[in-house]
């Protein structure tokens, strides 16, 4: 099925345009998803000198399509994407020139536009396109985290917003959520009945969303520091993947259905106050150490910082949802930079049996384990134990059930393609309402509250570790250990 639209990517010369965007929308030209007759945007400052196909080579060396990249289709991409220089806080010729550019023969063309901007430049965005006629019924907006910076300046973006795009124009990205994995979570849970009657505190002993990242600040200096672990992937990318694996079965896999589920799921979540977040959250820093075989500055000197900073670069946390279904089960999420891998997984793990029935067995029966992997690859596994037939006597070894679906990988798109041909044909189902940003919002704040009224600064942790120590303790502490699936071994050791 080929998608038909125009596409404006205001940012268009940015790092997110350069790295995740246009890379993904040659992909899927190649693969024949995005029709040669719809037309790309890119706003920029400053236009562009030369043609744009020697710059889209540039931008592709810097970061592979996945796909190949051939002449011919690199010309062919190159004559749908156009750059216009735009300012975005005045209006004047370059926006008239803009909507005259826009306009189209049929009404029913979709229009959108991604805001891949700083969150300060979006009400007056918005405002430009509301004053230009460019917020019409055919028109959505799509916003790029951080929607904010805490609870009050994400419901003044929300209600900006409001003003020029309705509801249900307006679509909130997290690029988790078009994840191939994700959306195989969801298949499973939702077609197959095994999984259903498993799926809660009976059976489920906790469950690990953990997004780990190698890498340091990796040109986003200007923006990490004074925003933190916390605002830019707990509040957002983990809340809403832990939204996806504790939410109750939607009547239907629609937009409404999903976000309602999503929605209690947050209301649900046990507020954290006081002594409860000194016990239950662990914020971290990474300090000077060894990658790769390469020493590495610390957080402060990679900003090149005159005092010290109190900006996490770590979070572990242990929360709680009350409801039926997860009363008792611990849901522990992480995230750092710096760490030794990079990786990005939900693990559920289930309750040991009560009891092991066979001598030869002994203790060493390891729990069940529902593996759900987004980054570096998609894949999802089931481990179990089996009889070990090369064992003389009766002992077990576990093994994995590889449940990954192979498929042509010509037509397997990336997260920021599908969601982007999601918002061309108005699907909200993957994207996110203003309400759980606000209820994610209001939950986070009350630990930076916190955070920000003590005199403790985050601990510190080695670049090339798995974070600070008291992360580990968060776990061992309740006879538990992380798990992490590309060694095949428990992070905790």
């Amino acid at each position: 099925m080929q998608d038909v639209f125009d596409l404006v990517i205001f940012g268009g010369g940015g790092d997110l345009s350069r790295r995740k965007l246009l890379p993904a929308l040659f992909s899927g030209f190649v693969a024949g998803r995005v029709s040669k007759d719809s037309r790309i945007f890119l706003t920029s400052r400053k236009g562009l000198e030369g043609s744009t196909e020697p710059w889209l080579k540039d931008v592709f060396k810097e970061t592979p399509p996945a796909c190949d990249m051939d002449a011919k289709s690199l010309k062919d991409f190159a004559g749908m994407v156009h750059v216009v220089e735009l300012g975005l806080v005045e209006g004047g010729a370059d926006w008239e020139a803009l909507k005259g550019a826009l306009a189209a023969d049929d009404e029913n063309r979709p229009l959108v536009h991604f805001l891949a901007i700083p969150p300060s430049l979006f009400t007056s965005t918005c405002e430009l396109l509301g004053a230009y006629g460019l917020n019409n019924d055919r028109a959505r907006v799509v916003l790029e985290k951080p929607l904010g910076h805490d609870l009050a300046t994400a419901q003044a973006i929300n209600a900006d917003v409001g003003r020029f795009f309705k509801e249900s124009q307006t679509f909130r990205i997290d690029h988790y959520l078009g994840k191939e994995a994700v959306q195989n979570l969801l298949a499973l849970r939702f077609s197959n009945i095994l999984f259903e009657e498993l799926w809660s505190g009976r059976t489920i002993d906790h469950i690990q969303i953990t997004i780990a990242e190698n890498q340091g600040l990796q040109g986003r200096k200007g923006f990490y520091e004074g925003t933190g672990a916390m605002r830019d992937m707990v509040q957002n990318h983990l809340l809403q993947l832990l939204c996806l694996v504790a939410m109750e079965p939607p009547a239907r896999l629609e937009a409404d259905s999903i976000r309602e589920e999503k929605l209690k799921v947050l209301k649900s979540l046990k507020p954290l106050e006081g002594a409860e977040i000194d016990r239950n959250v662990v914020r971290g820093q990474y300090q000077a150490g060894a990658m790769f075989g390469e020493a590495v500055k610390g957080y402060a000197d990679d900003l090149e910082l005159d005092s010290p900073s109190n900006t996490e670069t770590f979070v572990a946390l242990k929360a709680h949802i009350e409801n039926w279904r997860w009363a008792g089960v611990p849901f522990y999420l992480r995230t750092g930079k710096r760490l030794p891998d990079r990786f990005a997984e939900i693990v559920i793990q289930f309750k040991q049996i009560p009891h092991s029935p066979h001598p030869g067995w002994g203790t060493n029966i390891n729990p069940n384990r529902f593996i759900i992997r987004m980054q570096p690859e998609d894949h999802l596994a089931l481990r179990m134990m089996v009889k070990n037939h090369s064992s003389a006597d009766e002992k077990l070894k576990e093994v994995e059930m590889n449940l990954d679906v192979a498929g042509d990988d010509a037509l397997r798109i990336g997260p920021y393609l599908r969601l982007i041909l999601d918002a061309v044909r108005g699907d909200q189902s993957l994207f996110v309402h203003r309400d759980e940003v606000e209820h994610a919002w209001r939950w986070v704040d009350r630990i930076i509250g916190h955070w920000e009224t003590s005199s403790e600064p985050p601990e510190s942790y080695q670049a090339g570790t798995w974070g600070p120590y008291e992360a580990h303790d968060l776990m061992t502490r309740d006879r538990r250990e992380w798990f992490h699936e590309t060694s095949g071994k428990r992070s905790g050791k």
